[in-house]
């Protein structure tokens, strides 16, 4: 038999490909070799994705310059968990639409409050959540360069700022989504009201994994913490504005819903 990737000639008793390393597949796909796939590849103990979970909570340094240094096999590449986490967000925003969003409130969220009142809110919240895989894009770069000016005694370059702002971003984001998901469900107006402080928490991992990438001493925190906010803040601001005139231009929003009803 041959391989078939690769058409190298295999022995019977192979499981693996000797040339590309490909698995070798004897049988016809079925719903339970589906799903031990699935249950293998994502949650075995063993293996690299669940690793790269815990150790970007007890050793961060370890899974985000090991890849830099060129360390490739031993956790689950930025690609594949960017992958991940927009999968889970939108498992988040499927919860949302479809279980939660009529139980919500929204004339008493009192971070996005337009004049027009609830209805205002609600048509922009649900607006901004149909482009929210874009604007989790757009943190990245925001987040890598807070990290590359304030955090950077390493002499990482950009790029490299931005494989530790995936891996940081991504790993909160899978990890909350269980959270999320029960919250969602259990009492999806305070989900809504918290989300504010979801984006501090994000913020303040993302300055744990950019500190311990880097060498600095602890007392430098001081002012670091506040600068890598301050350059945070203007990237959201310049991301909000954005979002704000992209709404716009795409109809999605329009003058009347920042109009107050009579």
């Amino acid at each position: 038999m041959n391989c078939r990737n690769c058409h190298a000639a295999l022995r019977t008793d192979y499981s693996f490909c000797p040339d590309c390393g490909a698995k070798v597949v004897r049988n016809r796909i079925t719903i339970k070799n589906l799903l031990y796939d699935f249950f293998e590849r994502y949650f075995n103990l063993d293996n690299t994705f669940i690793k790269t979970l815990r150790h970007m909570i007890i050793k961060p340094q370890e899974v985000c310059g090991g890849y830099i240094a060129g360390v490739r096999k031993k956790y689950l590449n930025p690609i594949s968990m960017l992958a991940i986490a927009l999968t889970s967000s939108g498992f988040i925003l499927f919860l949302m639409k479809k279980v939660a969003w009529g139980s919500i409130d929204f004339s008493k969220i009192s971070y996005a409050q337009t004049s027009s009142g609830g209805s205002g809110t609600e048509k922009i919240m649900s607006a901004t959540m149909e482009y929210s895989s874009l604007l989790y894009f757009l943190y990245i770069p925001i987040i890598a360069l807070a990290s590359y000016l304030v955090f950077n005694k390493k002499n990482y370059n950009y790029a490299e700022h931005f494989v530790i702002s995936i891996y940081s971003l991504t790993n909160f984001s899978i990890i909350s989504t269980i959270y999320a998901a029960i919250l969602i469900i259990i009492d999806p107006q305070s989900y809504i009201d918290t989300a504010l402080m979801y984006v501090v928490f994000m913020i303040f991992y993302c300055i744990y994994v950019a500190y311990k990438n880097s060498k600095y001493h602890k007392i430098s925190l001081l002012w670091r913490v506040p600068v890598f906010w301050i350059v945070f803040f203007i990237g959201y601001m310049g991301v909000s504005i954005m979002s704000i005139i992209m709404l716009f231009v795409t109809g999605d929003i329009s003058i009347e819903d920042f109009v107050p009803k009579n």
